[in-house]
Order: structure tokens, then sequence, then C-alpha cells
């Protein structure tokens, strides 16, 4: 097997990686749509560095202001990625980051080139930069206190940075394990060669949980040989609140360096390669394993061997140009196709390698190693998030890797005994709420994607939904819940925000809702009928006063005081996680009719639901909302409010400037909503295979399916002509707005006729 991947993994030289499963390469250049900026300002913490689709490694520039560097001040002002597009101050490249995320974390192993003195401090190392560019698997800028251009480029665990020494000088490589945005610090280097360093950093704690400790692996290998090298280590007795930095007081200690290695916190390593003639360039090879340092030397000659800069380069923007090619539209605007493509990148940045060529991996909350028996190991699962439109995104369009996906849950599910729910390299975060890997196993096997362990998914999945709540972890509040239909406020406080025992609850509805569907798929009927029981205990949260979810005490009686805007905007409020019982009340998208009928009736529920929006409750940053436009279409006739809301959201919340997103792209969650809405349809419930039909941006689309080509076009009676008059599915006409899966793969054509309406 290890043979075998080898070989594979030698094939990926030559532009045949994972990406080249999904199409022969497009005449058109889709990377020419991408604005990797777009999301970099505004909190959308997206990156505009090196990577390629769901790449292990990623290569970003570090940039930030003056003092918030310092490790000691305590109104640092980083944010969860390496970037600002509003900062100006750089101290280098960072490998391996994460895109779209709300809690810091990775962007470590830090390298950057200067001239002049060795200068460890990477505050005063750093400079600011001008002619700063980037696209899909490129990235560049000039640092202008050296004059040096610095690009970067990147293979699936490998990346090459390129350095020109415009004006020449006496020249230092750093490679910094000290500078992250992780909470851990502790590191190892060791020099191997005048060429080439290796060693490991320590990283974890996302979002401050002290059990996601994992580390990283890396080999960095210059294209030429230093004069001499070195490391550095900041001195103990200067760590600490009242450290003071200057550069020349003695923080950091230099040792020369021949054989030795070095381990602690804060520690560097330098290559000196002597004066470098004006114009001369400098290659920097870096591989990256969470296995081990082997593995990450033979992920970089796998995938980098003795190309150059260019030639990578040129094999990224193929890969990109594969997978960004698979839908392709036509009409619209140029913004259109930016914001488009743009987005359907950003969606394909996670969840992201983490098997090694050799197929080698860290098992889940274990750590010890395994090898893939099939396909490929992913981490990085943010699912509270991305559950809800991402994962049917990769299944209808790049099933091949969705696959890879759910075995790589169902896996972990037999490592360490349960599901994901917001996994990061091994290490389960407990981040957010809900136990939402059941929906995306359910969505992708009722949709055909049925190649992983479908009986160990469903042990895995009953498992979390009846293990009591001290015993289980993902559901720890679940004994209230299957008692009594419930969780009352006060049973269990997750995070900092106190309580949120609505929106567990909402969660577990949904999941259990999918998962009656699945046990019944399995044959077992009693256990579906008592899910699909607990799947309409949200009713016992409805309040006919409010008209709103209310939270429970644990007497049974709605809690006092209580007003539905609390919690809005991120504040906190008692019984919801990161939103108000606005931004919850409508989140049962298993049970719509219910709704409807609990609020008294299709226009009572139209009523509040276009109150919601004109009143700005809707939160277009956060998931629990996110679907709310597409809810109109399921009363007849007021389909036309989900056709203008969706194209009104887009404009208002997606732009191509650098805040273009409505707030942190959720490893892709945003950004896959703007793909499906701009496509014309929705997944607007999570475990079900269905989507919502809404007017698409473009004239055409066309998707690569398993089935074939999916194509949806529109005839417009006017430029102004927004709202769907009537419809085709196939050669039939189509009187609904909601189609399955298997009827839009089946027919293959969705045409549209739209008009111009007076309410307009």
């Amino acid at each position: 097997m290890i043979i075998k991947r080898y070989i594979l993994a030698a094939v990926a030289v030559f532009g045949i990686g994972i990406t080249g499963l999904y199409a022969d390469m497009p005449d058109v250049d889709y990377t020419a749509s991408v604005d990797p900026f777009i999301g970099t300002a505004n909190y959308g913490t997206t990156h505009p560095g090196a990577v390629v689709p769901h790449g292990m490694m990623a290569v970003v520039p570090f940039n930030v202001t003056g003092s918030a560097l310092n490790r000691y001040d305590k109104d640092r002002t980083w944010w969860s990625t390496p970037y600002d597009h509003r900062n100006s101050y750089m101290v280098g490249f960072a490998h391996g980051a994460l895109s779209g995320v709300g809690c810091p974390e990775m962007g470590a192993i830090v390298t950057m080139a200067t001239t002049g003195e060795v200068a460890p401090d990477c505050e005063l190392r750093g400079s600011e930069y001008i002619r700063e560019s980037a696209s899909p698997g490129y990235y560049t800028a000039t640092y202008t206190k050296y004059d040096i251009t610095a690009e970067a480029t990147a293979t699936e665990r490998a990346s090459v940075e390129r350095y020109t020494f415009n004006s020449g000088g006496n020249a230092t490589i750093y490679v910094d394990l000290g500078t992250a945005l992780s909470n851990e610090s502790g590191a190892m280097l060791r020099r191997v060669s005048d060429y080439e360093v290796e060693g490991m950093r320590i990283l974890g704690t996302f979002c401050y949980n002290s059990q996601a400790v994992f580390p990283v692996y890396f080999v960095a290998r210059l294209s030429r040989a230093a004069q001499s090298t070195g490391y550095w280590k900041l001195q103990p007795e200067m760590t600490g609140i009242e450290a003071q930095w200057s550069g020349d007081s003695g923080e950091y200690k230099l040792y020369e360096s021949y054989s030795r290695e070095i381990m602690g916190d804060d520690i560097g390593f330098y290559f000196s390669l002597g004066d470098v003639a004006a114009g001369e360039e400098v290659e920097l090879k870096i591989g990256l394993s969470y296995v081990s340092m082997e593995n990450a030397r033979r992920n970089l000659e796998a995938e980098v061997g003795n190309r150059n800069f260019d030639e990578v380069r040129e094999s990224a923007r193929a890969a990109w140009n594969k997978v960004l090619g698979r839908i392709r539209v036509k009409g619209g605007t140029e913004s259109d196709h930016t914001r488009f493509y743009t987005a359907l990148y950003h969606a394909l940045l996670h969840p992201n390698l983490l098997s090694d060529v050799s197929g080698e991996y860290p098992t889940m909350e274990r750590g010890d190693i395994a090898v893939c028996r099939e396909g490929e190991r992913y981490t990085v699962f943010s699912l509270w998030d991305t559950y809800r439109n991402l994962h049917q995104l990769l299944t209808l369009v790049y099933p091949e890797c969705q696959s890879d996906m759910l075995r790589s849950m169902v896996e972990m599910s037999k490592e360490w005994g349960w599901l994901p729910r917001w996994e990061l390299y091994g290490r389960e975060t407990y981040t957010m709420e809900g136990d939402p890997a059941i929906p995306v196993i359910v969505d992708s096997y009722l949709k055909g994607l049925r190649d992983f362990d479908v009986e160990a998914a469903y042990e895995a999945m009953r498992r979390s939904a009846t293990t009591r709540g001290e015993s289980n972890p993902i559901r720890p509040d679940i004994d209230p819940y299957i008692e009594d239909g419930y969780i009352p406020v006060g049973w269990f406080a997750q995070d900092m925000s106190g309580d949120n025992s609505v929106s567990h609850a909402l969660e577990y509805y949904v999941a259990d809702n999918a998962l009656a569907v699945y046990a019944r798929e399995m044959g077992d009927v009693a256990f579906a009928e008592e899910l699909e029981r607990r799947a309409a205990g949200w009713k016992n949260y409805y309040c006919k006063e409010y008209g709103v979810l209310r939270p429970i005490c644990k007497d049974g009686s709605f809690i006092e005081p209580f007003n539905p805007e609390d919690g809005a905007n991120f504040s906190n409020t008692v019984g919801f996680h990161e939103g108000s019982s606005w931004n919850y009340t409508f989140f049962v998208p298993h049970d719509i009719d219910g709704l409807i009928k609990i609020m008294g009736g299709k226009q009572t529920f139209v009523n509040r639901l276009w109150h919601l929006f004109e009143k700005g409750y809707y939160d277009p940053t956060n998931e629990p909302d996110i679907a709310y436009a597409y809810l109109f279409s399921r009363v007849r006739g007021e389909e036309w409010r989900t056709q203008r809301l969706v194209r009104e959201l887009i404009d208002k919340n997606y732009t191509t400037e650098a805040w273009g997103l409505p707030g942190n792209d959720d490893t892709g969650t945003m950004s896959a909503w703007l793909v499906f809405s701009m496509m014309g349809i929705y997944p607007d419930c999570p475990g079900e295979p269905y989507y919502t039909i809404t007017t698409p941006r473009f004239a055409s689309v066309e998707i690569d399916t398993s089935e074939g080509i999916v194509s949806i076009t529109v005839e417009r009676s006017s430029p102004d002509a927004h709202y769907i008059e009537s419809m085709t599915l196939g050669d039939k006409p189509l009187k609904r707005y909601r189609i399955s899966h298997d009827e839009l793969l089946k027919h293959k054509e969705l045409k549209l006729k739209l008009k111009q309406y007076e309410k307009d």
C-alpha cells in the first residue's frame, strides 16, 4: 500500500494529484476571476496566501502593525489569521494557516529574507511592503526595507518561496518557530546541512481548549549553500510581561551551529548567505507533515523534488483551474464572476489534507500513526458551520473528495469512539454545539455517496444520540433532551457565554431528524420513530405570547424576563449562542410545516419571517439563520420574496473588496452560500436531499456531477426580469420550488423563464 502511494505521489509531481481526479485542464483560466484578497478584512479572516485545493500547505503572509506582534502586549490586535488587508507590516510567510475561522491558531513556521545584520526579533526584522499581488496558488510582495521581492507558491503538502534581492546585500534567510497565532509555543530545530534545517512546532488549544494540542513537522531546504548557519533563542530571563524589545539589549542569544539541535520556546534558525548580487534569486522549499520530519521530507521530495518555482506555480494554477472549471457560468457582470469564483475558491480550502504521500496520518485523539486504506485523510472539520451547505456543495460537484471526507469522519469514530464536531488535526476542539456530522453523513448517503463504512457510521451516530450525558462528549446535555424533549436553562454551560440550551437543542433536533431517515434505511424502525418524536421537541420552546422560541426553566416555565432581541450581534444572552431568539426561531428546517401551523398559519408565518428581515434581525454573518431567505418558498405564492431577498442579500453582503464577506467565512460556509445562491439552488435543510430554487445570477450555469453535466439556464423578458414566471425540469413543466437531488441529476436541465414583478 505504501509503495503504491509513493507511485501516486510521484505522478502528482506532473500535475495529477487529488485535483487531477476532477476534470481535464479547461481552456478557460478560471483563476483570473478569483481575487484572494476578498474577505481579508472586516473579520472575514480569509487569507491571500499560496495554497492548492484542500492543501495541507498554505503559505500565508504574516502581517501585523508595529506593537501588535509583541507577545506581551495585552492589547495585541491580531485575529485568527496571520493576515489582515488593513495592515502594512510583514514579518514573513507562515506555513499552515486556517481560512475564515473565529479563533486564533496555526500560522507557525515563519520564514523571511533580509539583508544586513542577523535580526532574530521578528518585529524589528519585519518590513513594510509594496507591489502586493495574489492569485490562486501564488502570492508576492516587495519588502521596502530591504528591496527584496518575496514570492510563494504551493503543492498539496509543500511549498516553494523565491526571494529576489533586487539591490543585493548581505543576505539572511530566517526560519522562525517563535512567531505564530497558536496558543502553544514549544519547538525543536535541527541543522541538517548548509542547505537544510528540520524541526517541529507544537500547535493547538484552538478556541482555548487545552486538550487540542498537536505537533507539525517540517523540512526547509535552500537552493544554495549558506556561508554560515545558526540558532537563536529568547533568553529565559527576558520572558515576562515586563520584557521590553529593543533589538540591541540581548533579548536573544545566538548560537552558531554545525550539528547540534535546540529545543524550547521562541527559537529560530538562520541561513547567512553572505553578499548576494543585485537581482540574485534564492529559493526556499518546505515540506510539511503532521506525522514526522521524515514524512515532511518525503512530501517535499514527492511533490516538489527538483522542480523550480515557476514550474510549481504553474502546477498550482492548473490544479485550481481543474476544480474551479467544474462549474461554468455565462452571463452576469464581471463583478458577478469575481464574487462567484472567489467564493468557490474559498469553499475549496477546507477541509484539507492530513495524510502524507505515504498515506500516514495521526489518529484521532490518540496520536499514534495509521495508514489510509483508501483515499486520503482530511482534517479541519468545522462542522457546525459546514454541515449547512459546504458539504452539500462538495457532494454535488466534488463527490470524490466528499467521499474521502466521509471516510475520514467515520474512521475518526473508530479511533476515538465519536464522530467529530469541530475537529482540528486529529483533536476535537469541542467548539460550538450540536451533532453536525450526522446530517453530513445522512445527506451524502441519501445522495448516493455510500463508499464508506455505512454500518460503522450508523453505530457512531446511534452512540452519540443515545449515550447518557456524563459519558457523551458530543451531547453532554442529552439527558433532559431525551427525557423531556428539551434542555432547560442551567443544565449545562458549554462556554463563557453561559447557557446555550435552546441553541443546543435545536441542533440536536436537526441531527435526529436526519438520523431517523438513516435508521429507517438500516431497518431500525423503532429507533427511527423515537428520533422523529425527538425531532418535534422544538415545539416545547415556542412561546405564543412573543411568537418566537423562548428558553425554558428547570421547572418547565418560560424564562423571565425575556426580550427576543437580546443576543443580537454576538452579545451574550441566556439560551442562545451567538444570536438572539429571532436568529434561531425559524431554525427548524426539518419541520417548516409544523412551524407554520404553530404560528397560526401561512400568512402569520410569512409576516413574521418578513418582519425579521425588515427589522434587521437577520444576521448574515452567522449560520443559524443562513437559510431563512429560502423559507418563503415553502408557502405557495410567496416565492417571489425568496427571489428578491436572495438578490438583495448577495449585493448587500458580498462585494469584490477586501471586506467583501459579511463575517467570518467559517471555513467556506459563507462562500458556499454565495455559490449556491448565485447558481439558483440552495440546500435548505441539512440531512434532507433537496434544493430550493431561486433566480440564478447568470444566464447559464453548467455543473459537472457524478451523473454528467447539469445545466441551469434562464430566459429573461427584460434586463429587469428577476422573478420566476415558469420552469421546466428536463422537458416537463415544474410547478414546485423545491426539488430533490436525484431529480436534478436525473433530468439534468433546469430552465427558468423570468419576468419583471410589479412589486419590485
